[in-house]
């Protein structure tokens, strides 16, 4: 028989797990197939010196994490163009079972800026600012002491701070201007679309080789602008676009014959109530999770 009640813990603590491998590895395939492994083991332990199963189970996912992307940044470098992580779309209500997975304050705009840490500062970093872990949690988790998780969450705050400031969640307010850069984008207005835009605007596509995408970030409204006018017309925005909600922020996703084309996220300056991040996920490997028309 399983130790420690099995299926009571995978049910309880499964969306917690799969919650941290997913913004450790920015991969909803990879964080699955990680946590199956992680219970797969967890299966066949002994229960004798497991204190607290939440803290053993969550060790065993942060320290495979750790490995995975070791080797996961080894195979970037020969990645195709921009990396982004898989977006995490939702078109209704959360489910309560996916609560840690959709919560807020991990944007796709953060998620995307995590990539600049460590992998220890991003486990760090995951635990105590998304999840809320005790340091002494941390710490025991990655076997170090909590004043070095102090330090290392400070290190990781550090690096983020400056764009941190400046990633407001947003909302529904971000609706109409949302709508009318895809409207103006669809029309070709290009005059309207640059407008919407911040003048240091970013527009990062991730087609990993197997779709059409820009190979470098595009920078500066009038080149983003130009750029939408040259691909538009060759079905880059799909014959059909929905409003979602993308790792718990406003976005967009466009279909071809009902099939999902890309996910489109935007991060707001709050100042400007103008758009400064724009980022198009295209690579179809990455989007076989997101809902397709009916």
């Amino acid at each position: 028989m399983p130790p420690l009640d099995f299926q009571q813990a995978y049910k309880e603590y499964k969306p917690l797990l799969h919650s941290i491998a997913y913004r450790m590895l920015g991969s909803h395939a990879e964080a699955e197939d990680l946590v199956q492994d992680v219970f797969a083991d967890y299966s066949r332990l002994e229960p004798e010196g497991i204190r607290s199963v939440k803290a053993y189970l969550t060790r065993m996912v942060t320290n495979r994490c750790l490995n995975e992307v070791q080797s996961a940044r080894k195979r970037r470098e020969v990645y195709v163009g921009n990396w982004l992580p898989e977006p995490d779309v939702s078109f209704t209500g959360s489910d309560p079972a996916e609560q840690y997975a959709r919560q807020e304050d991990v944007s796709y705009a953060l998620l995307v800026m995590l990539e600049r840490l460590s992998p220890v500062e991003r486990a760090v970093f995951i635990l105590r600012e998304s999840l809320d872990y005790e340091y002494g949690e941390i710490a025991e988790c990655l076997q170090k002491t909590e004043a070095n998780c102090r330090k290392i969450f400070s290190r990781a705050k550090e690096k983020l701070q400056l764009e941190r400031e400046s990633l407001p969640s947003n909302e529904r307010r971000a609706e109409p201007l949302i709508t009318a850069f895809i409207e103006a984008a669809r029309s070709g207005r290009l005059e309207e679309l640059t407008r919407l835009l911040t003048e240091d605007a970013v527009l990062v596509s991730d087609g990993g080789g197997r779709v059409r995408a820009a190979i470098f970030p595009i920078f500066g409204r009038e080149r983003i602008g130009a750029f939408l006018e040259g691909v538009i017309p060759k079905g880059f925005l799909g014959e059909e676009r929905r409003l979602a909600s993308v790792n718990g922020q406003l976005g967009v996703v466009t279909y071809e014959a009902g099939h999902v084309r890309s996910v489109i996220s935007f991060q707001m300056d709050a100042a400007e109530e103008r758009l400064e991040r724009i980022f198009v996920q295209l690579n179809p490997e990455k989007l076989g999770h997101v809902e397709t028309l009916g």
